[in-house]
């Protein structure tokens, strides 16, 4: 789609603001980023005024259960857990999610374009995440990437379910020891397999371990479920042994040892923050949390973990942590260019670049403000959804008949 949406607030997220620019969109990328005056629109190409307000790029959710916890749908929708098997990572989340649950139109609201949807917590290791984008009719046409990263869990949940069952692990020992012997499967499998390449003999392929090796390779993240303190030492301690890129998610109590994961240069992806602390793990739970890591020089992404919080609230916790201390000027970041740049999708989405793809989003006012709207929300410079203030609700374009419908 080809569209010049002009003489708006530019927040390009990775350059300084424009007031009065254009933001160009051909064959579905943006083209060009600059004020009016420098930006030439070709012939044919839709305007879109956007004066007196905000242009941002689409939001970036980093972890997410959209699409495989749907919401209103009871047992039907709820494909998050594969909770019969601890060593779980041939499993895909891609091949769970449902493009009709309503949290996409949710999320569109809230000017979140892109998603990484993970597996849940109830795993030691729980399969493989995937980046799509917030509108479509199938998986296929939405997605970014995939897989993203590899889900694994520590702590209280993947404790609680094997425990319930008298299985291994139902300690904290047992669920590092089911993550370590999986990734030493994983070590032995490689180097077997190479071997019979070099040999030329056949080899019995095994999904779960060929992605496992794929993560020692360091071509994918361990995107590592953990709360308390210690669960992320532990997380830190397995990814010094077996060498991989750990990416900690949650980090509850990452304040309490944020200057051990920046000199470790560990990204965190925190979150959800609109919770109360129902459980011991998230006793020290703080909106504070954000910004103390920030400040020790750990980049930081956060997240509504939808659909523990409505993913249209994304841009809200991050108000209240720059209430809370979180940087006004690096603020934005935490939901665009950060959770792109840790989840290795920033040649693709989280800022107004060339090359990217034309989501955008137009608000009537600061997003950071809580009273602001998006109004206007383009993925790849497709009108997806339009805000009616006369009939005070959401319009989301049907991707199944490419018609209107009221959201």
């Amino acid at each position: 789609m080809d569209i010049a949406i002009r003489s708006g607030y530019v927040v390009p997220v990775a350059a300084e603001p424009i007031d009065g620019g254009t933001v160009l969109i051909i064959d579905g990328k943006i083209a060009a980023v600059g004020p009016d005056a420098e930006v030439t629109v070709p012939e044919g190409v839709t305007t879109v005024d956007a004066a007196g307000s905000w242009v941002l790029p689409g939001f970036v959710e980093a972890h997410g259960h959209i699409g495989v916890h749907e919401e209103a749908e009871g047992w039907a929708g709820q494909d998050t857990n594969e909770m019969t098997d601890p060593v779980g990572a041939r499993m895909r989340a891609l091949d769970a999610i449902n493009p009709a649950d309503t949290g996409f139109a949710d999320a569109l609201a809230g000017g979140v374009t892109s998603a990484v949807i993970k597996p849940g917590s109830g795993n030691p290791i729980g399969g493989q995440t995937v980046a799509v984008k917030s509108w479509g009719r199938t998986v296929e046409e939405m997605l970014i990437r995939e897989p993203v990263s590899v889900k694994s869990a520590l702590g209280e949940n993947p404790k609680r379910v094997y425990g319930e069952k008298k299985q291994l692990p139902s300690t904290r020992q047992g669920v590092a020891a089911v993550i370590r012997d999986a990734l030493t499967k994983a070590q032995d499998y490689a180097a077997k397999r190479a071997h019979a390449q070099a040999e030329g003999t056949p080899f019995e392929r095994d999904n779960t371990l060929e992605i496992l090796a794929r993560v020692l390779d360091g071509e994918l993240p361990w995107c590592q479920h953990a709360h308390r303190a210690d669960d992320i030492a532990t997380a830190l301690r397995l990814a010094d042994e077996f060498g991989y890129k750990v990416v900690v998610n949650h980090a509850t109590e990452g304040h309490l040892i944020a200057d051990e994961l920046a000199r470790r240069d560990v990204p965190v992806i925190t979150g959800p923050l609109f919770t109360t602390r129902s459980k011991v793990e998230l006793r020290h739970r703080t909106l504070a949390g954000p910004g103390i890591m920030e400040r020790a020089g750990v980049k930081v992404a956060i997240t509504t973990d939808h659909p523990v919080v409505p993913i249209n609230f994304l841009v809200h916790q991050v108000t209240l942590c720059v209430k809370e201390g979180l940087a006004r000027e690096t603020a934005l970041r935490t939901i665009t260019t950060h959770p792109a740049e840790i989840l290795g999708l920033d040649d693709r989405v989280g800022s107004l670049t060339p090359g990217l793809d034309g989501d955008v989003v137009i608000w009537d006012g600061d997003p950071l403000d809580v009273l602001s709207r998006a109004r206007r929300v383009f993925i790849e410079g497709r009108e997806v959804y339009t805000y009616d203030e006369a009939r005070g609700a959401g319009t989301v374009a049907d991707p199944y008949y490419r018609e209107a419908t009221t959201a």
